[in-house]
């Protein structure tokens, strides 16, 4: 279970810092409207928006186990 945990925050983290202003992390934690939200405001900003992506992944990097699934998993927090 603690790798399942480790492995999901590492991905959706690295996902978000390489290429978080497509949403990709919000669509791998199976948050879909937060994705195409982020997709579209990145589009119209002319990737801009991506920085949002950017801080998220360094968020999810620095959180705990623990903190990740309490808010991520169980509390369903969609944006930062």
């Amino acid at each position: 279970m603690a790798d399942e945990v480790q492995c999901k925050k590492t991905v959706a983290g690295i996902l978000a810092i390489v290429v978080g202003w497509t949403g990709a992390h919000k669509f791998y934690l199976g948050y879909t409207t937060p994705g195409i939200i982020q997709l579209l405001v990145s589009v119209c900003t002319c990737g801009a928006g991506g920085i949002v992506g950017f801080i998220e992944g360094i968020i999810y990097l620095t959180k705990s186990d623990a903190d990740f699934i309490a808010t991520y998993q169980v509390g369903k927090k969609e944006w930062f």
